[in-house]
């Protein structure tokens, strides 16, 4: 029997990875110096990013383990994403994580495994390594989620997230047992295949539901969000912002190589499905939004509304012309765009939770006049998830938009238009933590709270920033890394 092609430059991310997690455990054990894990950790993960960069500049496709694992340019964009992601999430957790009574280097090699888990998803085509990938994502997050051992929030959210996490499982993986026993077959190219070839019984219509519902789990799409709130909060904010983002990301790429590559002939079996969650997350999760008054909760409500946009374009894929891939470029672009001005926003939240000792949004008030730089952050932050232009949240919101008028169907239509009430409605609770800020006056003892901002948190702010506007002011850019990851990948 001949042995497995394997292709290390391929791989080379990944082993980089493996690599870092062995050294920061090794480091961390017999080490003193506590600081030097993180920033181990931080040079391993921009490490892994340069072999992403060198196979997307020859422009190969690479193929192992007969079409189970991919690299190709939908697999980079992604890779490219976590990894950066991961980074970012470093540079806010270094301080955050070092001051507190809950130091451990574990932290980092947790971190570090469910971004592993995430890299191997971008490449994966086939059922048991997309199973096995979410895994790897999923299963550090719920040490993480509970990682102030000494808070009782802390550890009810970490439960609750494990609770939920394994049933989502439990239920995916029956599902993924159900489409494998009709179509014979595990790898989502083969699967394409059945369904062309075959009218699919009913039950395949049961597995493909249930699979999508495990998913929904994963990315806390409605109605299977009701974790996310109680969990965001309870973690520490770190983690809370890894978990909306790249945790997020990494079930949104799972959901979107499974349809796209497996499902994707079915589309009777899977477009309602897709409709209904996308339909239902946007509106529950802003007008959850509108009522809430700690931050991280209006955030994590933001964040259903947000994935409920990205689903968006996944509902009308089938309706768009060349196989809808110009609506996944645009869940790309989306998800890419997210990504960022999410991740800034839960960076300001930590200053700003430094300086008044609370995530109640009344601490928020008159941040302009106490510290206005982090002022002009946190409202760059939230008028991009809100759309505004020109900076990058408005042009995620027009790819999603032009995927509905591509599309044209009547279906699509009603939900272009439900999102575009959404979208308004989003508005005023980003609006009103800005006004907070601009117009009430500060909070009483502010100032004897204050704690300086950390050079690492002030460095993920700016460069944030930076990629909000120049995103927005020149959305090409990322426009053509969603065209390259599905018109030409």
């Amino acid at each position: 029997m001949n042995a497995p092609h394997i292709d290390f430059h391929a791989l080379a991310p990944e082993i980089i990875l493996v690599a870092t997690i062995v050294v920061v455990l090794l480091v961390d054990l017999f080490v003193k110096n506590k600081n030097l894990v993180p920033r181990i950790a931080s040079i391993g993960v921009l490490g892994a990013l340069i072999p992403v960069l060198t196979l997307a500049s020859d422009g190969v496709n690479r193929s192992m383990f007969g079409g189970a694992y991919i690299v190709d340019n939908y697999a980079l964009l992604f890779k490219g994403l976590f990894l950066v992601v991961a980074y970012i999430t470093l540079l806010v957790s270094f301080n955050y994580i070092g001051e507190g009574d809950y130091y451990r280097g574990e932290f980092y090699v947790l971190l570090l495994t469910s971004v592993l888990g995430m890299t191997v998803m971008a490449s994966a085509r086939d059922l048991i390594t997309i199973f096995v990938a979410l895994e790897t994502i999923t299963i550090p997050t719920f040490a993480l989620a509970a990682w102030r051992k000494h808070d009782t929030k802390s550890n009810e959210a970490g439960l609750k997230y494990f609770l939920i996490g394994v049933l989502s499982t439990a239920i995916m993986l029956y599902d993924m047992s159900l489409v494998y026993g009709i179509t014979g077959a595990n790898k989502l190219v083969d699967i394409a295949g059945y369904i062309n070839e075959h009218s699919t019984p009913p039950l395949f219509a049961v597995g493909v539901f249930l699979t999508l519902a495990g998913f929904a789990f994963k990315v806390s799409a409605v109605p299977f969000h009701f974790w996310a709130p109680d969990t965001y909060e309870g973690a520490p904010t770190p983690v809370t912002a890894f978990l909306s983002v790249a945790s997020k990301a990494g079930g949104f790429v799972a959901l979107i190589s499974i349809v796209k590559f497996g499902f994707f002939p079915s589309e009777d079996s899977w477009q309602p499905i897709i409709w209904v969650l996308a339909a239902a997350s946007m509106t529950l999760g802003n007008l959850a939004a509108l009522r809430q008054t700690n931050i991280v909760r209006m955030l994590a409500y933001s964040s259903i509304a947000q994935g409920g946009f990205m689903l968006v374009p996944i509902a009308v894929a089938a309706d768009v012309g060349g196989n809808g891939d110009s609506a996944w470029a645009a869940v790309a672009v989306y998800l890419v765009i997210y990504a960022v001005m999410n991740l800034g926003a839960f960076a300001a939240v930590i200053a700003v939770a430094r300086r008044t000792g609370s995530g109640e949004i009344s601490s928020f008030n008159g941040l302009g006049r106490t510290a206005p730089l982090l002022a002009v952050f946190m409202s760059l932050f939230l008028f991009s998830l809100a759309g505004i232009p020109p900076l990058a949240g408005w042009y995620a919101k027009l790819v999603m938009f032009r995927s509905v008028f591509d599309s044209g169907t009547t279906g699509a239509v009603i939900l272009g238009v439900i999102a575009a009430l959404n979208a308004v409605v989003a508005f005023f609770y980003y609006a009103g933590v800005t006004r907070a800020m601009w117009l009430e006056e500060p909070a009483t003892g502010t100032e004897e709270r204050t704690l300086p901002t950390p050079l690492a948190l002030n460095v993920a702010m700016v460069l944030i920033s930076v990629v909000v506007v120049a995103a927005g002011v020149y959305p090409q850019g990322v426009a053509r890394l969603g065209e390259l990851a599905f018109l030409t990948g």
